[in-house]
């Protein structure tokens, strides 16, 4: 491994240990030369399938277009950096799991869907608007009721927020 600060190539392991949602091997490294200390993580190379859209066009997985949906949906939510990382290898993981070799666009914003609901309950919904295509507030609500009837691992308050924001694109509708 080559030193980021100094280009030597001579760099020793210091410390390794098992990051992310256990399928990665994070190692603290130190440069022979310098001495300088920067980290590294090994992860599986996986074969990601191609992405068949809507319109039957077909694309290769796009690891930062997942990345980015997810990143806007949770745009000022308390989700740390992690929690996203852990939850992308996830939706890869599965993906890969399919043992297909293209998949459904609709299968990848599925996964994206499920994740969300686990991480935040207001960042599900932001993608849901747009991945759904809601038309009006009564979508929403159908979506809030599937919440309520259903709900994830986060709390009551993220629902209220939802109920308040949908309340008030009724108020300005009529």
């Amino acid at each position: 491994m080559r030193c980021p600060y100094c280009g030597a190539h001579e760099t020793k392991v210091v410390d390794s240990r098992v990051a992310g949602d256990m399928d990665q091997i994070r190692r603290r490294r130190a440069c022979e030369e310098c001495g300088d200390r920067f980290t590294t993580f090994e992860t599986a190379e996986l074969t990601m399938p191609r992405v068949v859209k809507a319109n039957g066009a077909r694309e290769a997985f796009d690891e930062t277009k997942l990345r980015a949906g997810i990143q806007t949906a949770l745009e000022k939510r308390p989700v740390s950096v992690n929690d996203i990382e852990t939850a992308i290898s996830r939706i890869k993981r599965s993906i890969v799991r399919l043992g297909e070799r293209e998949i459904s666009a609709r299968i990848v914003g599925d996964l994206v869907m499920e994740q969300l609901r686990n991480l935040d309950e207001v960042g599900y919904i932001r993608f849901a608007s747009v991945y759904k295509s809601f038309q009006d507030a009564e979508e929403f609500r159908e979506v809030l009721e599937l919440l309520q009837r259903n709900p994830g691992q986060k709390t009551d308050s993220q629902l209220r927020l939802i109920e308040d924001a949908v309340a008030a694109t009724k108020g300005s509708k009529s």
